[in-house]
C-alpha cells in the first residue's frame, strides 16, 4: 500500500475507508432507485445496509481509542453513528416525512450529520493513502451526482 502516514491499527483505517465508500455507493443506488421507481421503497431497504455499517464503525472507534489515535481518525465515525441513530428514529421508528414538505428542523441536522460523517471519514484518508482517498472522492462525486439527478427528477 502507498502509505504516506502510518496509523495503527491499519485494519481500522481500511474499515473507515470501506464504510465511507459503502455509504456513498448505497446512497447513490438509493437516489438512483428513486428516479427509476418514483418512490423511496428500495432506498428504504438500502438504508438498512447503511445502518448495519454502524457495527464496524463502533468497533473501529474502540480500536482507535485503544491505540490512542488522534481524534481526526474517529470523529467521522462518531458523526456517522449519531447520524445512524437519528436515521433509525426518523425513518423507521417515528416515520416522519421531512423531505417534502421540507422540515428544516429535521433536514438540516440530518444532512449535516450525513455529509459531515462522509467528509470526516473521507478526509482522514488523504494523508494516509492518497490513492484510496481518490476512490472516496470518486464515490462521493457519484453520491452527489445521483442526489442532484434525483432532485432534478423531483424525487430527491
Amino acid at each position: 500500500m502507498n502509505s504516506q502516514t502510518r496509523v495503527d491499527p491499519w485494519w481500522a483505517v481500511l474499515t473507515v475507508w470501506g464504510i465511507v465508500n459503502m455509504v456513498n455507493l448505497l446512497q447513490s443506488a438509493g437516489f438512483l432507485s428513486r428516479v427509476i421507481t418514483g418512490d423511496r421503497s428500495i432506498n428504504h431497504i438500502l438504508g438498512y445496509g447503511i445502518v448495519t455499517l454502524a457495527i464496524p464503525a463502533a468497533i473501529t472507534i474502540g480500536a482507535f481509542i485503544k491505540e490512542k489515535s488522534g481524534w481526526r481518525h474517529w470523529i467521522g465515525l462518531i458523526a456517522f453513528i449519531v447520524f445512524v441513530v437519528l436515521h433509525i428514529l426518523i425513518e423507521y421508528i417515528w416515520k416522519v416525512e421531512f423531505r417534502s414538505p421540507m422540515r428544516y428542523d429535521i433536514l438540516i441536522p440530518y444532512l449535516v450529520l450525513f455529509f459531515g460523517s462522509i467528509f470526516f471519514m473521507g478526509i482522514s484518508m488523504l494523508r494516509i493513502n492518497q490513492r484510496l482517498w481518490l476512490v472516496t472522492v470518486v464515490t462521493t462525486i457519484l453520491l452527489l451526482g445521483s442526489m442532484i439527478f434525483a432532485m432534478y427528477k423531483g424525487v430527491g
